[in-house]
């Protein structure tokens, strides 16, 4: 380890290991994605080639990260009644433990204190007087974060066409005299001068001069870059985008190598500072190195007892979900089907769906819901027409193939229309919101703005947060293409006919709705996440308002049959959109009255008994319409929480609609129609599992990081929130790093967690010799099953089994959980002495 750098010394180059060790650090980021285009993710998706339980280990020992609650979480669980020693006992069973409930009670009350790695930085923080001195830490997540604001946001003061990321840093760092006024540090110039120019150089450098072993690289840059894990996540974004594109545009080793420039200028500055001082960081330093595999598995120790915990709730949980849907064994016939139902609708999977599905089913015997991905299974990107923009409408996972937009319709130019409406409003939002513009435009709109304010606040708006779905047009005509060529009406067959196929649709009443979903809500950044992550971050009404165009076109129509689908001359498919803030839904078709004279009153009424359910949880006056506050939460710009998206989730379920219909899953439930008979060769339940269930359990995975950990994992306040370049993400106040995830306020109600962190439940009514096959061909989902991300559950006539080391044990009975409202009446764990905050916390 060398103390001092010699300049004459030739430049020391990256090994073959050391480059592959940085690019592992890098490879184990998740992409986030912009505001206008925000889709849940789990953010340790990179990381599920891992067991869980060793991932959640690691970023504790490197992060302070937490995966888990912490243990007044447990306690108050456990308190009511929720988690009984029957739910522990089963839950140690299952890892091979023998724990018993005293030993773990005892982990709750008597939470070890654990070291952590450290960065450079914090040794120096150690010693440092932070109440009169801005911490190291702080300014280098900071300084960072700046640069990479300025760099990424499309109208910046720094081009993209610049030098590289790290040249690019070094430029600006090399000019910014601040940083060593505010650090008062007079030296940092001189050594951010010597830095290497490139940033492979500057990474072989600073791992000759720390002393990095290819054996602590990975897990230090992985560290480092959790220091500033926004912007590696906006970075793994962009190098997920190059990856749909078939390019392997990667600049997570360049903000590797600017993290580690900061950590090669502090060694620098500390030995140039005190020859004592240097000695003690050096030290520390070789101490951490040394003993990097036994920290990691002290906090796999410690975090041992909590995953029984964590697995117990999971128990009780599934015991719950078995009790509702035992009525319906696999060996008991399906409830017979009206020959020809009165109405259909397809819904998406989403849990917000579930509530709406059987609260139409109850208006008549004769209405058929289903479930399908949002998308509808097209794999579309959508170009308004008379813009210049163009928005992915299907899963992140995917790349869209067709592109769709607006032909001219008979009404007038569209394109016209659109460009006269938006360009005003696009003109107006672009100077409102840029950073240098904000005071400027206080003082220039005078009182006019003040009059805009007070009506915003006292007669809200009541149009639609989408202008660009505003101005779409009734009677609007599609023109899809694939590589600038039109569709072609065999191509639009084969997609309609894989469409009906995945579906399950065999017979179909005179109206089919197909029903897409919005949010609706006013100055809220994150309002793309309450939309459809099926469709991109976007509403699903582009999505099926082209699907019922296709569906009603005669010639489509004339080759569907030919491919073997029994359509009746009479049936029309209509669009619709389920509002989620307002539980509203609203038909793009006039046509579908005349065909179905009830079809008013029994959406009027299905929203009536949905919104009622909700109003509870969002706590509505009483004295108050449900219906008028849920659009008043809409309309408000001053709403921090419109609706709680998809807060609760916990199950996807893969089954017919008869084995769960009537059945109240409380707004937690994903639901997607299959019926494995129907499904010969199983296709239809692999594009199920390697889509619809990625997405959900993706969707799981975000609202539990963002409650175990919303520092590290969510966007902290929403009312701090400043966004960043128009749609890159927020920071929480004037700075910091991009945060990621979900706000506090879609979280938690003030009072409690409206989310409670259980790893998803994917419940299959499918044999298991297919259910295996597919497991099988695709290593993904057998990472997921293997390795502790999610539950795989399977119907049989005893009731629910799972899958575990590739063996299906039977769910055991247990007591199902009596929910957030019940008391225990057994003797409590004293919750004084469970230790507040985070269970791994020094």
């Amino acid at each position: 380890m060398s103390h001092h750098h010699n300049l004459r010394s030739p430049a020391p180059t990256l090994t073959a290991g050391q480059r592959q060790a940085l690019q592992a650090a890098g490879g184990r980021i998740a992409p986030t994605w912009p505001l206008d285009q925000l889709i849940a993710v789990n953010p340790w998706w990179e990381m599920r080639d891992q067991p869980l339980e060793r991932v959640a280990a690691r970023l504790s020992a490197l992060a302070h990260a937490r995966v888990l609650m912490p243990a007044e979480h447990y306690a108050g669980l456990w308190e009511a009644g929720r988690i009984t020693a029957a739910h522990l006992q089963a839950a140690a069973a299952e890892r091979g433990e023998h724990a018993s409930t005293a030993s773990l009670l005892a982990a709750l009350r008597d939470t070890p204190a654990l070291p952590h790695w450290h960065s450079l930085g914090d040794w120096l923080d150690a010693e440092r007087d932070q109440y009169h001195q801005v911490a190291w830490r702080d300014e280098i997540t900071h300084q960072i974060s700046q640069f990479c604001a300025a760099r990424y946001q499309a109208d910046g003061p720094l081009s993209r066409a610049e030098p590289s990321l790290y040249a690019a840093w070094l430029e600006v760092t090399r000019v910014d005299h601040g940083i060593a006024i505010l650090m008062e540090s007079p030296a940092l110039p001189e050594i951010f001068a010597s830095l290497p120019e490139d940033a492979d150089t500057l990474l072989a450098t600073a791992i000759e001069e720390l002393g990095l072993t290819e054996g602590v690289l990975t897990d230090h840059a992985h560290a480092l870059l959790l220091d500033v894990n926004g912007w590696a996540s906006w970075l793994a974004y962009e190098r997920w985008q190059a990856q749909l594109d078939g390019d392997s545009h990667d600049e997570l080793p360049e903000l590797i190598a600017i993290r580690l420039a900061w950590e090669l200028a502090l060694w620098r500055l500390q030995h140039r500072q005190s020859a004592a001082a240097a000695q003690r960081l050096q030290y520390r330093w070789q101490q951490q190195l040394h003993q990097l595999p036994a920290l990691l598995k002290r906090h796999e120790t410690a975090l041992a007892p909590f995953w029984i915990w964590q697995r117990a709730a999971e128990l009780a949980y599934q015991a719950h979900l078995a009790a509702r849907l035992s009525p319906r064994e696999t060996t008991e016939p399906l409830a017979s089907a009206p020959e020809r139902p009165r109405l259909q609708a397809a819904f998406c999977i989403d849990v917000r769906s579930e509530r709406m599905r059987r609260a139409l089913e109850a208006q008549h015997p004769d209405i058929e819901t289903l479930g399908f991905a949002g998308f509808f299974g097209l794999p579309i990107a959508y170009a308004p027409a008379g813009g210049n923009t163009v928005r992915p409408q299907l899963p992140g996972l995917l790349r869209a193939g067709i592109t769709v937009t607006e032909a001219d319709t008979e009404a007038g130019d569209l394109t016209r229309y659109r460009q006269r409406q938006l360009a005003p409003k696009a003109r107006w939002q672009q100077w409102s919101g840029g950073a240098g513009s904000a005071f400027s435009m206080v003082e220039s709109a005078g009182l006019s703005g003040l009059w805009k304010l007070l009506k915003r606040t006292f007669i809200p708006d009541a149009g639609s947060a989408h202008p660009f779905n505003d101005l779409t047009w009734p009677d609007t005509r599609w023109r899809l293409s694939r590589d600038a060529a039109p569709l072609s009406l065999e191509e639009q067959v084969e997609l309609t006919d894989g469409i009906l196929k995945g579906m399950g649709l065999t017979r179909f009443a005179p109206v089919v709705l197909l029903v897409g979903h919005g949010s609706h809500s006013h100055n809220n950044p994150h309002a793309a996440g309450l939309d459809c992550g099926a469709c991109g971050g976007q509403t699903g009404e582009i999505n099926v308002r082209v699907l019922a165009a296709l569906l009603n076109d005669p010639q489509v129509r004339a080759g569907l049959r030919e491919h073997g689908h029994a359509l009746p001359e009479g049936v029309r498919f209509v669009a619709a959109l389920h509002n989620t803030t307002t539980d509203a839904l609203t038909l793009f078709d006039a046509e579908a009255e005349a065909l179905e004279a009830d079809l008013p009153a029994w959406l009027a009424a299905a929203t009536h008994q949905v919104q009622r359910e909700r109003g509870a949880s969002l706590g509505v006056d009483d004295k108050t319409p449900v219906a008028e506050d849920l659009q008043r939460r809409a309309r408000d710009w001053s709403e921090v929480r419109p609706e709680w998206g998809l807060a609760g989730n916990a199950a996807f379920i893969i089954a017919p609609r008869a084995r769960t219909r009537g059945v109240d899953l409380e707004g937690r439930t994903f639901l997607h129609d299959y019926d494995w008979q129907q499904d010969t060769d199983f296709q239809g339940l692999e594009q199920i599992m390697t889509a619809p269930m990625i997405v959900t359990h993706w969707i799981n995975m975000q609202y539990n990081a963002s409650v175990t950990d919303n520092p590290h994992y969510g966007s902290g306040n929403k009312v701090l929130h400043n966004v960043v370049g128009g749609h890159l993400g927020v920071f929480e106040g004037n700075g910091g790093d991009l945060r990621i995830g979900l706000p506090l306020q879609s979280l938690h109600d003030g009072a409690r967690w409206m989310h409670e962190p259980l790893r998803l439940s994917v419940c299959i009514e499918a044999p298991r010799e297919a259910i295996e096959g597919i497991l099988e061909r695709h290593e993904m989902l057998r990472q997921l099953v293997d390795h502790g991300w999610l539950h795989l559950l399977r119907w049989t006539p005893n009731g629910l089994e799972r899958l575990a080391q590739a063996e299906w044990h039977p769910l055991p009975r247990l007591p199902a959980d009596p929910g957030p409202d019940a008391k225990r009446a057994a003797a409590p764990l004293h919750r004084q002495t469970v230790q507040k905050g985070r269970p791994m916390e020094t």
